[in-house]
């Protein structure tokens, strides 16, 4: 395991402290959110947890959780007591961007139902300013050109996400049968009224600022494992 593996683990093992046995857990998609997933699984075989329901925010996350032998549920209309993801990027306030999974739009449903929704990552994901990385949108694909030009119009470049590097592969598909158009700002911005206003267009099923969301935030470091909290 590389260092930067070695603090995406470290973040995700502190967040699984913050379990308690009969939660019903909400569990993020992504590179730093699968050691939180293996974390919770080794703590329910070992008898460290116990009576732990998991609600996924992805088929590959349900996948992990399989082989974690952690029991999945649908999420429910009371939600769950803590959602753990990781992030793209975190400013010091929590506000965050994320989805570079493509699983944003089931990951914002579960962190908007969770009593406390829980952050991980390693300390290159802070940043003074949101916008270094790309906004991931989530689209229909029935006219996907022009909620794209709507897009583009809020002073962003809009990139279709594709299956890989090559500029001739398919789109990526959500989960949810949708596209992800990667959305570039080359000025500053502010995420909440940017937020609104891709809301606001027709064809935008949802976007990838967190805002507001997160009550605390485990970030790795070369000197230790920091606790962000609003």
């Amino acid at each position: 395991m590389n260092a930067i593996e070695q603090l995406k683990q470290e973040a995700a093992l502190k967040a699984v402290e913050y379990l308690k046995s009969g939660m019903t857990i909400g569990l993020g998609t992504g590179s730093t959110a699968k050691y939180a997933i293996e974390a919770l699984g080794q703590k329910l075989s070992s008898g460290g947890l116990e009576r732990i329901s998991a609600v996924p925010t992805s088929e590959a996350t349900a996948e992990l959780a399989r082989r974690a032998q952690i029991p999945l549920v649908e999420l429910s209309g009371s939600g769950v007591d803590i959602a753990i993801d990781g992030m793209d990027e975190i400013t010091e306030n929590l506000d965050a961007i994320k989805g570079n999974g493509g699983a944003l739009t089931r990951e914002k449903i579960v962190a908007a139902r969770a009593r406390t929704f829980i952050l991980i990552g390693d300390e290159r994901k802070q940043v003074q300013r949101l916008g270094a990385n790309p906004v991931p949108v989530e689209v229909v694909p029935f006219g996907w050109r022009a909620t794209l030009a709507d897009l583009v119009s809020l002073g962003c470049e809009a990139i279709p996400r594709r299956q890989d590097s090559s500029a001739e592969a398919p789109f990526f598909i959500s989960d949810n049968g949708n596209y992800i158009l990667d959305c570039q700002f080359s000025r500053q911005f502010s995420p909440y009224a940017i937020a609104a206003e891709m809301l606001a267009i027709p064809g935008v099923v949802e976007h990838g600022l967190f805002l507001g969301m997160a009550k605390l935030a485990y970030i790795a470091t070369h000197k230790g494992v920091l606790e962000l909290s609003r």
